[in-house]
């Protein structure tokens, strides 16, 4: 439960893929917020880190304009389907979607912004954290949204919590603080909580 399976990830989600959408609907008021506090601009570049379905895509390019970029990375090619029949309705051309792992991913930075939601593995991963801020530059703007642990002594809360959660995961590592290894990379600005203490969100900026 420490270790990130890719290949567990992969199977699962693509058993979820089909309902992903309905199933986190509870949390587009926090991906919301997520991206607000990149404070994007027009004509900017955003990195989507495994960016599932798409869910996440037209709120960053209504953001950055048609004169920005989105580039969204993703490693289960059935949430990718998904996401590039969204581009595709949508007629957008300034939006790259990229079928990989974050790890290996070719990811043509510099990015002025990267948004994180519900990406517990890869926070996890230094390799993935390492290979995205390879791509960015100093004063690059960052947010992470996500689950964690409520504090040890709400113990039977952090069980239900796992049971109703795990499959959207492969590593329970560093769940009380799953923002914390971003900070060897990303000077944090703030972390607050959501959902009753069961979420958060972190901003910053890459140093």
């Amino acid at each position: 439960m420490f270790l990130i399976d890719s290949q567990l990830a992969i199977k699962r989600y693509r058993r979820l893929s089909t309902r992903y959408d309905h199933a986190t609907r509870r949390i587009e008021p926090v991906r919301k917020q997520t991206i607000d506090a990149l404070r994007l601009e027009r004509g900017q570049r955003v990195l989507d880190v495994a960016c599932g379905t798409g869910k996440s895509i037209a709120m960053l390019r209504e953001a950055v304009g048609p004169e920005g970029f989105v580039v969204g990375v993703e490693q289960s090619p059935e949430m990718l389907r998904k996401a590039r029949e969204r581009v595709r309705q949508d007629g957008w051309k300034n939006v790259q979607l990229i079928e990989s792992t974050v790890e290996s991913a070719d990811l043509q930075g510099p990015f002025d912004a990267v948004l994180f939601v519900y990406t517990q593995d890869v926070l996890q991963s230094e390799a993935a954290l390492v290979r995205i801020f390879e791509a960015t530059r100093s004063g690059t703007r960052v947010a992470s949204s996500g689950l964690k642990l409520f504090p040890w002594y709400f113990g039977i809360a952090n069980v239900w919590l796992l049971a109703i959660s795990y499959r959207y995961f492969t590593t329970v590592k560093g769940l009380s603080k799953p923002w914390a290894p971003l900070a060897r990379h990303v000077d944090l600005h703030g972390v607050r909580s959501t959902f009753f203490g069961s979420g958060y969100i972190a901003r910053g900026v890459r140093r």
